[in-house]
């Protein structure tokens, strides 16, 4: 459609705005619109391909020709035998490192006008192999850490690094000890062993267009000095990351952190202004952090901490995410008169902030007499037909630049009423107003005059002329009956169009729907009557916060009641929260309409809290503030705290000071936390009438350390090796630890001395210590206890447990053994019971040995009897055969000396007669 607007108007990007399609289907003709652009291209050098086609097709119509710009400079596509246009598609053949790589631009181009297309980079992909240099040998002494430099040859883009010792494929595994930075290649080892002298060589990995090259260094020599006893040392960070890392948004970033030392470091990162992101714990305490989809609130400053039993180090760095220019606001395609002035801007995001520059059929547009450029927002002044074209806004930042295309059409036409005449019948109600558009196609904006009949009217009490053409009649009466003519006229011609005004009875509300307050889930009837003029036909809408309501849609809740012409009650069943506000009747016929409204108010539960901060932090209380939701007109009575920890996903009410939080409350100490526990905490709102939504959750915290309150559990110990006491204990569960540094300190003293030993041992997760002198007994009975500490101090002992040393074997033989036959393949051996508890352990029963008369004593085979019993029978032997027996007690530790041997002789087969 063609727009008229006055000469001094100015066309908002946002109200001026016409489809493209539109535009093209009215005119025929049509400015270039980029279908494809070029794109990004890694060419891989050397490629048996020998060509490179960049991309390029727009839909305009002329059709449009095809030019190229190389770093902004034009591609002379004749004098360039390498260089051809295959439509609109630049092919590059035998392409070069040296000669073409750049940004590169399609420009398209017909009668219209000119676009220019967004920077496509053309780059190689290449890896070059290592200096043929033999490689310096390497000597470090054992327990020390080293480093082997990779000393990659150029490349692009980055390769995979790794390393293998001797030959290929010994590759060397990533762990504890061993780190590959994927930035410089080099190989890193925390703590080097004997064992690690060898031949290392650096290995390159190149993925370039599905296709994979791979290099290898000269091998590089390491020695390892034996030392024997090494020497422990504290962390020393060798791999660090920078003090500043800028990251892209919506890309992935890894963090490198590695130390030596002995024993080999522990890798644990945090985030100092704020939680670690949850999409990144996976990787909290291994050398390379891992942030995937970075954003915005992934900013701050990240340390890693290197830790063994010697000490600490650290190293700290920002990052700062940036991001490439994004739009907000684009420009359209848009038609204006001669003579009328233009406003178009575009907004965009980014980080740094985009600037902006406009382009006219691919030209720079600089401010001049009627242009006036500024960032984003471009003016021109009494438009000529001549400002048509193509048009550009370019946004951009250091990481990127974007284009928004749109055609102006300046325009210029005499008046026409074809698409846009005046109301030929135009009904009007009695006593009330009729506005009657005249609204010609024109260009420029035409001047526009009114007549009835033969009378030309003018501004009055009861009649406007706007400036937009249209005629506004008030108060009417059967007087104002009549032809009514609009004339409108510009410097390229003249035109008009008549319409009819029909005078009918005024239509009233005869019973308006009145206010109402009901509690949620009730039933509403709200009336609305009216009259009308008979000649036509009447219909009632309702309309409830200015939103129309649709019956069909609406209908589980809203139903209309009766269905005479006259009557539009609206009947609310169910009433719910939503349903509060301003419903508005309002009676209409095809001449005029009346309304009438009414305020329903709905009382329920209150809705959820909003804004949950925790204010202060301690170690088992925290303050929380939140902001007071709605009410939904029943005062609040008081609010529930609630908390879930890392450890479950369970919400839990939880104990506050005051007790009980009152409906004006707006913060709270919430007590009786775990400490260094994470939580999340939420608050929830009743009134009378129930309960409400939770709130949603705070951000996570952790309460502050404390040292711990719980002692260990289940103290138990024993068996082990011979002068050893081995003692057992439950570890401590991760909410009752309390801190960081935690671990236990196990005291214990042989029963009946007077002096306990202490011993410490680091790990949550420990739950054995092994305590070893020469001097220990088997069998001795020891008292235990343990308990837990961290850095904030240590807890209670445990109850104080009996645990026994090392076993050994009984000491004492059986007595008194004999053995009878019972048939041809089974006897039975008794024997003299010995003491079940010794100095050297519990028994826990007897071994029978047996072997034939021509048998080794060694060869023997044996039987265990699972309990204290003095008797056991021994099956499956064979017929008429002198058995050796001997009988011997056991315990955990093993098995004691043999009793005096027996002999038995198996009874006779018995012969089988058929």
């Amino acid at each position: 459609m063609r727009l008229s607007i006055s000469p001094i108007f100015v066309i908002s990007v946002t109200s001026w705005l016409t489809d493209s399609a539109a535009v093209q289907s009215m005119k025929g003709d049509f400015g270039p619109v980029f279908e494809e652009q070029p794109r990004n291209t890694l060419y891989p050098e050397g490629s048996a391909e020998g060509r490179v086609t960049l991309s390029c097709h727009v839909r305009a119509s002329p059709h449009p020709k095809y030019r190229w710009k190389v770093n902004g400079t034009d591609v002379n596509i004749e004098r360039d035998s390498r260089y051809s246009l295959v439509g609109g598609n630049l092919v590059i053949s035998n392409p070069t490192r040296s000669k073409d790589p750049g940004s590169y631009q399609c420009l398209a181009t017909n009668s219209i006008g000119t676009v220019i297309s967004k920077e496509a980079f053309l780059r190689f992909g290449y890896l070059s192999q290592f200096s043929t240099e033999e490689r310096d040998p390497v000597k470090v002494p054992e327990g020390t850490g080293v480093m082997l430099p990779c000393n990659a040859p150029p490349h692009y883009p980055g390769p995979t690094y790794r390393w293998f010792i001797s030959e290929i494929p010994n590759f060397i595994m990533p762990d504890d000890r061993h780190f590959i930075s994927q930035v410089t290649g080099n190989l890193y080892m925390a703590k080097v062993k004997t064992s690690d002298a060898g031949i290392y060589s650096c290995y390159l990995t190149s993925h370039i267009d599905y296709a994979t090259t791979s290099v290898f260094s000269k091998p590089i020599p390491l020695t390892v000095q034996f030392v024997g006893d090494t020497r422990t040392h504290s962390p020393h960070i060798r791999v660090k990351f920078p003090s500043e890392t800028y990251a892209l948004a919506g890309q992935s970033l890894n963090l490198e952190c590695f130390a030596f030392g002995n024993p080999v470091p522990t890798i644990k990162w945090r985030k100092l202004d704020g939680s670690l992101p949850s999409k990144s714990l996976q990787s909290m305490n291994k050398p390379i952090l891992h942030i995937p989809d970075v954003q915005f609130e992934d900013e701050g400053v990240y340390e890693c901490e290197a830790e063994n039993s010697r000490g600490k180090d650290s190293t700290q760095g920002r990052i700062i995410v940036h991001a490439h220019p994004e739009w907000l606001q684009i420009i359209s395609d848009t038609e204006a008169d001669v003579g009328s002035n233009l406003w178009w801007k575009c907004a965009a995001a980014g980080k740094p902030r985009p600037t902006c520059r406009w382009l006219r059929n691919g030209l720079l547009i600089n401010s001049k007499s009627r242009t006036e450029v500024s960032n984003c927002a471009l003016k021109i002044s009494r438009l000529v037909k001549d400002d048509s074209g193509m048009y550009q806004c370019v946004a951009e930042n250091k990481h990127g630049t974007i284009y928004a295309n749109a055609e102006l059409k300046v325009q210029a036409f005499a008046p026409d009423f074809q698409l846009k005449p005046v109301k030929r019948l135009i009904p009007a109600a009695r006593g009330g107003e009729v506005l009657i558009e005249c609204r010609p196609r024109a260009a420029p904006k035409p001047s526009i005059f009114w007549t009835k009949g033969t009378e030309i009217l003018s501004n009055n009490t009861r009649m406007t002329i706007f400036p937009d053409g249209a005629l506004r009649i008030q108060n009417i009466s059967r007087t104002d009956e009549g032809k009514y003519t609009c004339f409108a006229e510009n410097y390229k011609g003249k035109a008009n169009s008549t319409g009819t005004v029909s005078v009918r009875d005024a239509t009233k509300i005869t019973l308006a729907p009145s206010n109402a307050d009901i509690n949620l889930g009730e039933d509403i009837i709200l009336q609305c009557h009216a009259s009308h003029d008979p000649t036509m036909d009447l219909t009632f809408t309702w309309v409830v916060n200015e939103s129309p309501i649709d019956f069909d849609i609406m209908g589980g809740y809203y139903q209309r009641v009766s269905m005479r012409e006259t009557i539009g009650d609206l009947k609310i069943t169910n009433v719910q929260l939503k349903h509060s506000g301003i419903y508005t009747c309002t009676a209409q016929t095809v001449v005029d309409s009346t309304s009438a409204s009414a305020k329903l108010v709905v009382r329920g539960p209150p809705g959820s809290p909003g804004g949950v901060v925790v204010k202060e932090i301690n170690d088992s209380s925290v303050l929380i503030s939140w902001s007071r939701g709605y009410d939904n007109h029943s005062p609040i009575g008081k609010y529930i705290i609630q908390a879930r920890t890392s450890l479950s996903d369970e919400w839990k009410n939880v104990r506050t000071v005051p007790q009980h939080v009152e409906g004006n409350a707006e913060t709270a100490w919430v007590i009786n936390l775990t400490p260094w526990m994470d939580y999340e905490f939420r608050v929830i709102a009743k009134n009378i009438l129930g309960t409400g939504d939770p709130s949603l959750p705070s951000q996570t915290i952790r309460t502050r350390e404390a040292a711990p309150t719980v002692a260990p559990s289940n103290i138990s110990g024993g068996g082990g090796d011979q002068h050893e006491v081995t003692m057992l204990w439950a570890p401590v569960p991760r909410e009752y630890q309390n801190g960081e540094g935690f671990g236990y300190i196990i005291t214990f003293r042989r029963e009946g001395t007077k002096d306990w030993r202490n011993a410490k041992v680091l790990g949550s997760e420990s739950s054995r210590y092994v305590y070893r002198n020469d001097t220990i007994e088997s069998y001795s009975r020891f008292e235990v206890k343990v308990k837990a500490f961290n850095n904030k101090g240590q807890g209670p002992y445990s109850q104080t447990a009996i645990v026994y040393s090392a076993e050994e074997e009984p000491s004492v033989a059986p007595s008194q053994v004999s053995a009878r036959s019972l048939s041809a393949s089974e006897i039975e051996v008794s024997w003299s019971p010995v003491e079940q508890i010794t100095m050297n352990g519990i028994l826990l029963g007897y071994e029978i040995r047996y072997w034939r008369e021509n048998d080794k004593e060694a060869s023997a085979d044996r039987v265990r009897t699972p309990g204290l019993e003095l008797s056991a029978r021994v099956p499956g032997l064979k017929p008429s055969t002198l058995y050796h027996v001997e009988v011997r007690a056991y315990n955990s530790a093993g098995s004691g000396p043999s009793s005096p041997s027996t002999t038995v002789t198996t009874k006779k087969a018995h012969s089988v007669q058929g």
